[in-house]
């Protein structure tokens, strides 16, 4: 199967997942809005309602999501690993995947721990390769490591889910132990993988300034329209400003400015839902090709253990734990 029919023949996890944050995203705004409005009208601190909203929506979220997100994002990786490793998939992609996701972790908590481990040792071979370009030599090595560390902790997000992919496809073998294999593949093919970089950056850039570009733009034209909204916010924000001795730029003492960031922002999360929902998923898919090829002509010994051993103490421990 082509990366693209996969990505096609995927794409209802993408959906759901769409749904779901839309969801979440409007639950939040409506909780914002509610607390500036009710708390304005009642105290006339409309800031301190606003805040109030957001977080208590963030909370919320943040709990629903770790019941509810993970089935789309690990049952979207396990379907894209089968369809890359055997060329082809289930009628029911969806069910299939909720499916092979509950069997190999039956209940949350394991698939947590197990993410959780892999991130872990992931960054700090990350950090080992920025270590790397550091030692280039002096401040140059500094300033060239550091900007390839921006470029791997990227690389190594991708790489984390090829390696969830990984521990599903090793499904004879354990969780702990599987995720193991997985920091050997990407320490021995480090290389190799990271050549995925510049589809991964090429393709981010590209979104944001189209999708990103175009959701300021609209937002932009919806939010200059509600001027006693953002006046009223103005003056919010410099009560709260004089009151607390705050010097705040005089670009904040402009509502269209305010209307402008408001939109900024909004289309930075609408962004960020699109193409973590639409885009990620169709760089992902060949970025798991790459990676499941090079585990499965890996031969992994005892040995490459050891030498990771020496260099990862997150995976020297979860070795040690495996071993127990």
């Amino acid at each position: 199967m082509s990366n693209k029919e996969i990505y096609k023949q995927t794409l209802t996890f993408s959906l759901r997942r769409f749904v779901f944050n839309t969801c979440c995203l409007f639950f939040v705004g409506a909780l914002a809005v509610f607390g500036f409005l009710l708390i304005d009208k009642m105290y006339d601190k409309g800031l301190i309602g606003l805040a109030v909203g957001i977080l208590f929506g963030i909370i919320v979220v943040a709990i629903v999501s770790h019941f509810v997100s993970y089935i789309y994002k690990a049952g979207h990786i396990v379907m894209m690993m089968k369809a890359v490793t055997e060329g082809s998939l289930p009628a029911d992609v969806y069910h299939e995947g909720k499916r092979l996701v509950k069997a190999r972790f039956t209940t949350v908590a394991l698939y947590y721990a197990a993410t959780s481990a892999i991130k872990g040792i992931f960054n700090e071979i990350g950090r080992l390769i920025t270590r790397g370009a550091e030692a280039i030599g002096g401040d140059t090595g500094n300033a060239i490591g550091s900007a390839i560390s921006i470029g791997i902790n990227v690389v190594v997000g991708f790489l984390c889910d090829c390696c969830l992919g990984w521990v599903f496809y090793r499904s004879d073998k354990g969780a702990v132990k599987a995720t193991l294999e997985g920091g050997v593949i990407f320490f021995k093919n480090g290389k190799a993988l990271l050549r995925n970089l510049g589809r991964i950056f090429g393709m981010g850039i590209a979104s944001l300034i189209a999708i990103g570009g175009a959701f300021t733009g609209v937002f932009y034209l919806i939010f200059s329209n509600m001027t006693s909204t953002f006046e009223a916010l103005r003056d919010e924000i410099m009560d709260a400003a004089t009151r607390n001795s705050w010097n705040i730029p005089e670009f904040f003492n402009n509502p269209a400015n305010l209307a402008l960031i408001t939109a900024v922002i909004v289309a930075l999360i609408i962004w960020g839902i699109i193409h973590g929902t639409f885009i990620r998923p169709f760089i992902l898919v060949g970025v798991i090709r790459n990676y499941m090829e090079a585990g499965i002509k890996s031969q992994i010994t005892e040995a490459d253990m050891k030498d990771l051993d020496k260099k990862s103490k997150k995976f020297k421990k979860l070795r040690e734990q495996e071993g127990a």
